[in-house]
């Protein structure tokens, strides 16, 4: 029996059009190419870099009030996560897939930083994923991924 290869995609393969950067996942274009044939200690390595990225960036918009609640509503909303993913990294996650449906961030134990309290979802999505793709290309140049074989 064939172990599962863990991967961060989403399904929502931007660097397909020419984005150097995945806008669903936040790989670079090498890093999907290459994802294959990186060891598991690699992509282990990788997707919790993608996780701090994520972590890093949500921190500025949102915090985590409720981890069981986000939980649920993750499970409620059949949103693929992680159980060793960061909170915040799921968090991503859902206001991504939810962004067009969520009123209350409260009731899926979230609350916006300071700065953003007035926007709504879509609008909070916007701006953090603007921000996410700024700093995954950022460390497109500042973490290059050894490419096996190099």
């Amino acid at each position: 029996m064939c172990a599962r290869i863990a991967s961060p995609c989403v399904g929502l393969c931007s660097t397909t059009l020419g984005d150097p950067v995945c806008r669903g996942c936040q790989r670079t274009d090498d890093e999907i190419c290459a994802w294959m044939a990186l060891s598991t200690e690699q992509r282990s390595h990788r997707i919790a870099q993608l996780d701090a990225l994520r972590e890093r960036v949500a921190a500025r918009f949102l915090r985590v009030t409720d981890e069981a609640r986000l939980e649920a509503q993750l499970r409620h909303h059949r949103i693929r996560f992680r159980p060793e993913q960061p909170p915040l990294s799921r968090a991503v996650e859902l206001l991504r897939v939810g962004r067009d449906r969520i009123r209350e961030l409260p009731r899926y134990g979230l609350a916006p930083q300071e700065g953003v309290a007035g926007l709504g979802a879509a609008e909070l999505h916007a701006r953090l994923s603007e921000q996410l793709l700024a700093a995954a290309s950022e460390r497109r140049h500042t973490d290059p991924l050894p490419l096996p074989g190099r």
